[in-house]
């Protein structure tokens, strides 16, 4: 159930917006999703960081955040979360879904259930939000989705499938959505990451050894692992600051981009996306595995 943390309440917060725009922030506790936050709240926005732990809600409320414990998987949890932000300041006028995470191993060796979970995350979840959230928009005659997509939706990966299929789904999506709800002055983004200075790559490197060990995709599985440690390494890696930089600017530009693409190899990624054939997309693609 989504509730506000106690340390950020008071009452009648509608009459103490003084114009300020509303955003919420989901996955706001951690990575992009913090950054995001702190850096809207610095613009001047009422900010509404959501999230499931309520240890990382406290230290953000701490910050001035207005938090929400809210699991993206969960459709009373989102219903009420934004009823909560409608009851107290009466509009919201930008959606961030920063909320998500990975599954790795070959498609055929992840459990069924996690991967329906992936989906879950990564896609039903901001939809489910965006369905809230538009009516409201709709009535305002403005609002500004931005979805956190990554590199992983422009280009395929090896034992990668489930993660790279829910970010796809996740940048069709939101280009439908940016034609159905454009007529009412709402604007939908997506930023694409490549890799992020965080502690899930390495997170990403056993989970991928452990789900093929002594199956079929071993092999390839220890290539990749091995190409995580070559691909974040210092230059080719961004900052979550730096990704939230290009969030905020989805968020607060006057045209927004479709798309933010943050950091080298992301936008070398959608370079060759775009000037290589799918056979040799392939081929390189394996080659930065060191596979034939």
């Amino acid at each position: 159930m989504a509730h506000t943390n106690p340390d950020t309440s008071h009452t009648n917060r509608s009459s103490s917006l003084d114009g300020k725009k509303v955003a919420l922030v989901t996955g706001a506790t951690s990575g992009i999703g913090r950054s995001t936050a702190l850096k809207l709240l610095k613009k001047g926005f009422v900010v509404y960081g959501a999230a499931r732990r309520e240890d990382r809600l406290r230290e953000l409320a701490r910050d001035g955040v207005r938090t929400l414990r809210m699991d993206v998987t969960d459709e009373d949890s989102m219903s009420d979360g934004i009823n909560t932000i409608i009851d107290d300041a009466g509009r919201i006028d930008v959606l961030i879904n920063c909320a998500g995470y990975g599954v790795v191993g070959a498609i055929e060796d992840v459990d069924p259930e996690d991967a329906r979970r992936q989906f879950e995350i990564n896609v039903f979840g901001p939809m489910a939000l965006v369905r809230l959230v538009a009516p409201h928009m709709r009535e305002q005659g403005e609002g500004r989705i931005v979805n956190v997509s990554s590199i992983a939706g422009k280009v395929p990966a090896l034992l990668g499938g489930w993660y790279h299929g829910s970010k796809f789904a996740l940048e069709g999506l939101s280009d439908c959505l940016r034609l159905e709800l454009g007529p009412w002055g709402i604007d939908v983004s997506v930023v694409e990451p490549g890799p992020v200075k965080t502690e899930w790559p390495h997170i990403a490197q056993e989970s991928m050894e452990e789900t093929s060990d002594g199956r079929a995709y071993a092999e390839m599985a220890h290539a990749v692992a091995e190409s995580v440690e070559f691909k974040h390494r210092p230059g080719m890696v961004s900052r979550p600051g730096t990704v939230a930089h290009a969030v905020v600017k989805a968020a607060t530009t006057e045209r927004p981009r479709t798309r933010y693409a943050v950091g080298p190899l992301a936008k070398l990624t959608v370079l060759l996306r775009r000037l290589l054939p799918d056979r040799a997309m392939d081929f390189f693609i394996r080659k930065s595995y060191k596979l034939g």
